[in-house]
């Protein structure tokens, strides 16, 4: 059995030695930048994990681990593309280091670049591993669709918002536990759990996010809290204010959202009083805590020793504990 920190040492070596060897090296040059601005490769990582609870060879499945790794980093470089993002992880992003005709083209490269490392996973797998990446690949897209639509909308439901991190951020957590199984051999009840236990800990991943963005720590955050307020972007956060709000408080809350010319630290801090006199850090924090139980739910269900469980138990809730 590996720990989660030998796990991600083996995938970064894995990354940093990929070979670029199709020219012209001007297409692949930003493909090798955005996997060298690092991160914490949260989805190769799971998978090697989840796979390591029934066998121990886990580096047998780095290509497909790492695929997802170049597919996830792809859609970041189109999303920094379409925000209009200057940084990523402190790092100027593809677009403005190059331009947004190379982001497109190294992008859409980056696409094919993950299948084709997917593909090198053993043939016996390949049909149903393939058949998961692209439902899972089309999901996210749907995801993002709905999201850019939420931004054009004061209406929008948790429910709806859920259903969309689902999409947009959750699948790809339980399709990289699920794959992981898979090519481990595992039972199909045992596959769909860990299916089930990445779904759930996604939500809570990305309630979290939600949550931090409002009330993290920014020492530890990395950047300035209130990106999302200042933004206006449909949260759990604003979104469950639009809907518990006093007619007073939704008065402010839309004069804030629909006001163009503000101070960001005034703005921030009014939101977020709004916020803490509706309850809605407690109501996050409860909906996070609500995801994180019922993914360790799915977790126990899983037919391996609770020892052979323990890394990927202690992972998920190092995942969770985190403040940035």
């Amino acid at each position: 059995m590996y720990t989660a920190d030998e796990i991600l040492k083996k995938i970064n070596e894995y990354i940093n030695h990929l070979p670029y060897e199709r020219k012209p090296q001007s297409l692949y040059d930003p493909i090798r930048y955005v996997l060298s601005l690092g991160g914490k490769r949260i989805r190769p990582t799971l998978m090697l994990l989840s796979y390591n609870l029934f066998k121990d060879n886990p580096e047998t499945i780095l290509s497909p681990a790492c695929a997802l790794e170049t597919y996830h980093n792809y859609t970041l470089l189109h999303d920094d593309l379409m925000d209009d993002a200057p940084l990523r992880r402190g790092q100027q992003t593809v677009h403005v280091r190059w331009d947004a005709n190379t982001a497109i083209l190294s992008g859409d490269s980056m696409l094919v670049l993950a299948f084709e490392r997917m593909a090198k996973c053993d043939d016996r797998h390949l049909r149903e591993v393939l058949r998961l990446f692209t439902e899972t690949a089309l999901e996210i897209g749907e995801g993002q669709q709905y999201d850019m639509e939420f931004e054009n909308r004061n209406d929008v439901r948790e429910e709806e918002y859920i259903e969309m991190i689902r999409l947009k951020t959750s699948v790809l957590l339980a399709c990289a536990m699920k794959m992981g199984a898979i090519l481990a051999d595992a039972p199909a009840e045992d596959a769909e759990n860990l299916y089930k236990f990445g779904e759930q800990i996604g939500l809570a991943f990305q309630l979290q996010d939600d949550y931090l963005d409002v009330y993290g720590d920014p020492k530890v955050f990395g950047k300035k809290i209130g990106g999302d307020i200042t933004s206006n972007k449909k949260t759990y956060m604003l979104i469950n204010a639009f809907n518990k709000a006093t007619l007073r408080q939704r008065k402010e809350l839309d004069m804030w959202v629909t006001c163009d010319s503000f101070n960001r630290e005034e703005k921030v801090t009014a939101v977020t009083a709004i916020y803490n006199k509706i309850g809605i850090d407690k109501l996050a924090l409860d909906k996070i805590d609500y995801y994180f139980g019922q993914g360790n739910k799915f977790l126990a269900s899983v037919n391996v020793s609770d020892e052979r469980k323990a890394e990927l138990r202690c992972y998920a809730e190092k995942m969770m504990r985190r403040q940035k």
